[in-house]
């Protein structure tokens, strides 16, 4: 009985993970039939993050249009006019529906129908301007809060951008989207333009039925763009109360729990007239959503998926049967299909864990522990949730699964770590997660009150709530006692979700059982009295693996609107450099060197991940720094408000072999540096 209770209340811990990550199963982009028509309202993305910046502000991304290559032209990609994108947030489970929207609306003008150009001589084909409207009761009331705001233009290249005479004149892409920032009446910050698609997936391979390619995979998404919706937000603004952070009781206080869920709606009616004119008409209907990443997608079967993308996550019940039975336990049980799809071998679900528990689909589970009086005072009792997360003996992810999309998490036994429980699970262990929000619908839900991981702590990790929960469980520094205390990747998915955060590897591993071993369920080659360990070879086999890409194809801006510039249309999305000599090269201006600003590179070209420079001739000048890459993304900013008579700085070039052009700026000099990384 003490080995059940132990493996009921770690089932409990790790159902958090395991349920939100087997739903966001790779992204395509292209998840049901309809929606892949009408790409202009297709979600593609959706995250929800604590600020890495401000503890008192929370991010919500929304991205749409997929697939953009970066030289799409002449027709380029841009938010569609006549749909509404909107952004609702939960945060009362005893209101219906939304409580919070956020709803944008764009418009299209031809500065010069003349051109074929999307850019000509400062002025643009289709400019494009917003309004966000903000909504605090619910969608019955609407109050603008940004109008005309500003979409930066595709970056289409540097003639279109950066060129004074034929093109826009801007400084740089970044100089254009900086200034497309807007701050709402309400506080807000705000942006709305084309950015790099952040998400990463080897698409080839899971397509592929499951061909997974570990450590080699493809990027199906690398140097791809996408259209995004970024909105950072005090956390007072969400919360029901009107609470801030620090007025939270703990860090995993339950007033502070959100869900989030994005969407795409158009009029019912659309008629086309001779002449290429179109008209719309009628109630606006939702065309696209989403929640949980990729739940549509890799969950919901094609039959239905069109059904799920008009539907509110209030409507949701009537697709629970497709979470405690998930198809992807299938190819990891070789009693069913897991022999004829080889690249998920190393997942294998837990058929005798323990000696006693089998959770392969249409299997018992912890069923058997039904009605037991040990359950008592814990979520699966019967006066709590036992009949969801234990309905039958056929659904045995129902106690994990399931609960995670439908609700959250609750901090309750048993789910808290096994960290302090002395080998019973249902006794009061180490608090590691509370986003239960009981609203029985597809939200993303996030604890607002749980810190953001610096993403320069050196425990900080893409595998979010996943290895916040190994830590927990085997790090002295936090499984030392059931005392609460921040755990890094508390803030990760899938507690919300992060940009770094590798959600098909962490989805994969708890599919195939990972979160169940982590608290106490362990792998079949584990036997009770025998295995003197239970990191096991299977246990090993499934912590080893990985879903083949691990992260984005190029680094995130540390600051707002923290996704990276769109790809260069001039480049192209394949573009990789030119090839270099490994001879070592002067210091090479772009520019006419301006009498007194000198910047030298300290080895040219760099064969390190840093790159060190020497800036003389401004002595006490303020001075401003940016390193991009060939593409025109920004890799580093810096600044000095003072400068010394030889300023060093060095800067973080990364490991993609390229050119790079590092910028420096005082009020009235200007020098732009070639740099070669091999």
């Amino acid at each position: 009985m003490k080995n059940i209770k132990n493996l009921i209340a770690v089932v409990g811990v790790l159902a958090v993970i395991c349920l939100q990550t087997s739903q966001s199963f790779g992204s395509s982009h292209r998840e049901a039939p309809l929606i892949s028509n009408d790409p202009l309202a297709d979600n593609t993305d959706l995250y929800a993050f604590k600020s890495p910046n401000n503890a008192e502000n929370v991010v919500l991304i929304a991205n749409y249009i997929p697939f953009q290559h970066p030289a799409g032209g002449p027709n380029w990609y841009s938010f569609g006019e006549r749909i509404r994108y909107e952004v609702h947030v939960d945060n009362n489970a005893a209101t219906p529906g939304s409580d919070i929207i956020y709803r944008f609306t764009f418009e299209r003008v031809n500065e010069d129908p003349t051109t074929f150009f999307l850019i000509r001589l400062g002025k643009e084909n289709l400019k494009t301007t917003y309004k966000c409207e903000r909504s605090m009761d619910g969608g019955r009331s609407f109050s603008t809060i940004v109008m005309k705001g500003t979409v930066p233009p595709p970056n289409i290249g540097p003639r279109s951008i950066e060129n004074k005479t034929v093109g826009l004149g801007a400084e740089s892409y970044d100089d254009l989207v900086n200034k497309a920032v807007a701050t709402a009446t309400t506080g807000e910050k705000i942006f709305c333009g084309p950015v790099d698609d952040p998400f990463f997936v080897d698409l080839g391979g899971i397509f592929d039925l499951g061909n997974m390619r570990p450590s080699s995979g493809k990027d199906g998404v690398a140097k791809f763009n996408c259209h995004s919706i970024v909105i950072e937000v005090p956390v007072a603004t969400l919360q029901k109360s009107k609470k801030t952070v620090a007025q939270a009781s703990n860090i995993l206080d339950p007033d502070y729990v959100i869900g989030v869920y994005a969407s795409a709606s158009r009029q019912m009616i659309k008629t086309l007239y001779s002449g290429g004119d179109v008209g719309f008409d009628g109630n606006y209907v939702q065309v696209s959503r989403l929640g949980m990443p990729l739940t549509n997608e890799a969950v919901i079967p094609l039959g239905m998926k069109d059904k799920w993308n008009a539907a509110k996550p209030s409507e949701d019940l009537q697709f629970a049967q497709y979470f405690t039975n998930p198809e992807l336990a299938l190819y990891m049980d070789d009693s069913q299909f897991g022999a004829a799809v080889p690249g998920l071998a190393p997942l294998r679900i837990q058929s005798k864990s323990l000696g006693a528990f089998d959770f392969r689909n249409g299997k018992p589970g912890l069923f058997g522990l039904k009605g037991n009086p040990a359950l008592n005072g814990t979520a699966l009792s019967e006066a709590a949730f036992g009949s969801v997360l234990l309905p039958d003996n056929k659904s045995p992810r129902a106690v994990d699964i399931l609960p995670i999309f439908y609700t959250g998490v609750p901090n309750l036994p048993p789910y808290q770590l096994a960290t302090g429980k002395a080998g019973n699970p249902l006794a009061a262990g180490k608090p590691f997660i509370h986003n239960f929000l009981p609203t029985f619908g597809d939200w993303l839900r996030l604890n607002m009150a749980v810190p953001a991981t610096p993403r320069t702590d050196p425990k900080f990790s893409s595998l979010g709530l996943v290895q916040a929960a190994v830590l927990g469980l085997t790090d002295p520094m936090y499984n030392g006692s059931t005392a609460l205390q921040f755990i890094p990747n508390m803030d990760g998915f899938p507690n919300g979700r992060r940009l770094e955060d590798d959600v098909t590897t962490i989805e994969l591993q708890a599919v195939g059982g990972v979160v169940l071993a982590a608290i106490g369920l362990w792998y079949d080659d584990f036997k009770p009295g025998e295995t003197a360990s239970p990191v096991t070879p299977n246990l090993v086999s499934v912590l080893s693996f990985n879903a083949g890409v691990t992260k984005n194809d190029t680094i995130l801006k540390p600051w707002f609107p923290y996704e990276q510039n769109p790809w260069r249309g001039f480049r192209g999305n394949s573009y990789s450099g030119p090839s270099t000599s490994s001879a070592r090269i002067a210091t090479t201006p772009l520019e006419d060197k301006v009498q007194g600003l000198s910047v030298k590179v300290l080895g040219n070209p760099v064969l390190t991940d840093d790159v060190s420079v020497e800036i003389s001739g401004v002595d006490g000048q303020a001075l401003r720094m940016g390193l991009t890459n060939s593409q025109g993304q920004v890799m580093g900013q810096q600044s000095v408000g003072k400068a010394g008579r030889i300023e060093r700085q060095t800067f973080r070039i990364g490991r993609q072999p390229g050119i790079y052009f590092l910028q420096v700026s005082t009020a009235s000099e200007h020098q732009t540096v070639k740099i070669i990384r091999n």
